[in-house]
């Protein structure tokens, strides 16, 4: 994601893998906001965060929240909100995409400074990170490929093979609600490093259902052969994940948050990224 002014540089970490999403295009960035400039090759220094820079950490894969185009620009709702945040606050940022399952490693190591990407709050991670105020709500998504006759149900209960991104949400879900509980056998949840992957072995055959955050699919099977057969109730939140002793980021996000949201500007961006 999820998630996210002054002139903002992305670079990549050279040990962190970096995911991109094919075909993703970007799109034109709010007139108050300057366009990133990124640095595409894994050499390119990380610049040291200070009082009045930090690193975002975010998924290139995780369209609307977050994403990296052809053309190497960060952009989606997450990445436009956080340069608003930034120029409301007086800071300036770099976003930094990183693989999602070392995503908090990456910022408890002080690779980055904060992750804006569409990261649900959970007890688990909270242990781990502090979190802001909840900006999002989502639900999970379950798509088949067109014309299948899978259900809901037979999702729900463990009798097909699931596919979906590896340490998401939908994944913790499945394996904590079938696997762990012996509806499901685990060779069939099917991990991928990103959901786009996933939704092609869909289309493909490989696997007889995708989940994955709902607000976040719409973009992935837009154009393609799978069809929605219901949503997996979960009603994570989203919030922005930093270290446990960063108080003063903390409160700036925050007060960020609190002033975007209550700004014409929040509604202008979830059209922007057709939120709803």
């Amino acid at each position: 994601m999820m998630k996210k002014s002054g002139l903002v540089l992305v670079s990549l970490i050279g040990l962190v893998a970096l995911l991109f999403v094919c075909g993703c295009t970007t799109t034109e960035q709010p007139a108050s906001t300057p366009e990133a400039n990124v640095q595409t090759t894994e050499s390119a220094p990380v610049t040291q965060s200070t009082a009045d820079f930090y690193r975002v950490g975010i998924d290139a894969a995780y369209q609307p929240f977050s994403m990296v185009g052809p053309d190497g620009k960060a952009t989606g709702f997450d990445v436009d909100s956080m340069k608003w945040i930034a120029k409301d606050q007086g800071f300036e940022v770099e976003f930094i995409p990183i693989a999602w399952d070392g995503i908090i490693p990456a910022l408890q190591a002080s690779k980055i400074d904060l992750v804006y990407a569409g990261m649900t709050i959970t007890d688990e991670r909270k242990e781990k990170v502090n979190f802001s105020k909840p900006y999002w709500t989502v639900n999970q998504m379950v798509v088949v490929k067109e014309g299948s006759p899978i259900t809901l149900d037979q999702v729900k209960n463990g009798s097909v093979i699931i596919g979906t991104q590896r340490g998401c949400t939908a994944a913790i879900w499945i394996d904590e609600n079938l696997v762990n509980k012996s509806f499901m056998p685990a060779a069939n949840l099917k991990l991928y490093d990103n959901t786009p992957l996933a939704v092609d072995d869909l289309v493909s055959g490989r696997i007889d259902a995708v989940m994955y955050d709902s607000t976040v699919m719409n973009d992935i099977i837009a154009g393609k052969p799978v069809a929605k057969i219901g949503m997996v109730e979960t009603n994570e939140d989203f919030g922005i994940a930093v270290r446990k002793d960063d108080t003063e980021l903390l409160e700036k996000l925050n007060a960020g948050l609190d002033k975007l949201m209550a700004s014409p500007d929040w509604e202008a961006l979830k059209q922007k990224y057709k939120m709803e």
